[in-house]
């Protein structure tokens, strides 16, 4: 929640093509931040109770990612189509990959498996990535795929491969915030990956960018900007 405090604070909201809006017609007052920061404290958050596994679950409204409205539109085409029309590129996908999981053991841990399988079809190692924007679902979601992407032994044994992938420079991920803070309106979360992605190529001066999102039913969608 600080990150995207800090985001809005920096004004970094005002660059990324927003747009104001109103609530309602004939509200007059706009909308011009996302209004679900949630001031909390570390004490607070501790006391709420678990959402799923009773009474010892670790899930709770506050490390998950919290229902909220909003819609995102991506338009892509070729890069001579784009000139053609007098439209200026903010990205180019690079490569992408798609993976399935079997939902009883490896839900929600695609980003885990689609990392290296992208990395690979691209010809880069995550050292070469400057923005890591990946959805965090749950706290312990994020969490799960950082520790099996960390792990020889999950490497070995789960996926058949020599070697862990290894985990994003935390200083390049999800630096704007990430969907437990911004919030997580179905359908529309995916897009605002990638835009967030685009928009932090350009005003960090990176190259390279890496989107992972885990989906229902053990599916992940992976892109890879250029």
């Amino acid at each position: 929640m600080s990150l995207l405090i800090k985001y809005q604070d920096s004004d970094c909201l005002s660059r990324t093509d927003s747009h104001t809006f109103y609530l309602n017609t004939g509200v007059s007052k706009p909308v011009v931040k996302d209004n679900g920061i949630r001031p909390s404290s570390y004490e607070k958050m501790a006391k709420l109770k678990p959402a799923f596994i009773k009474p010892h679950g670790t899930i709770t409204a506050a490390n998950s990612s919290f229902l909220t409205d909003g819609a995102s539109a991506c338009l892509i085409m070729s890069e001579e189509k784009a000139l053609a029309m007098g439209l200026k590129p903010k990205a180019y996908l690079r490569d992408f990959v798609y993976v399935s999981q079997d939902p009883k053991d490896q839900l929600l841990l695609g980003p885990t498996y689609a990392t290296p399988k992208v990395l690979e079809r691209a010809g880069l190692t995550m050292n070469d990535i400057d923005v890591f924007e990946y959805h965090e679902a749950f706290a312990g979601q994020i969490l799960a795929n950082l520790k099996a992407m960390d792990s020889d032994y999950f490497a070995k044994t789960q996926m058949g491969r020599k070697a862990k992938v290894g985990i994003p420079q935390m200083e390049k991920f999800n630096n704007w915030g990430g969907s437990l803070s911004i919030g997580h309106p179905f359908g529309a979360t995916g897009v605002r990956l990638v835009t967030t992605a685009a928009h932090r190529l350009q005003q960090e001066d990176g190259q390279f960018a890496l989107v992972a999102a885990c989906a229902a039913g053990g599916i992940v969608s992976y892109c890879h900007i250029l």
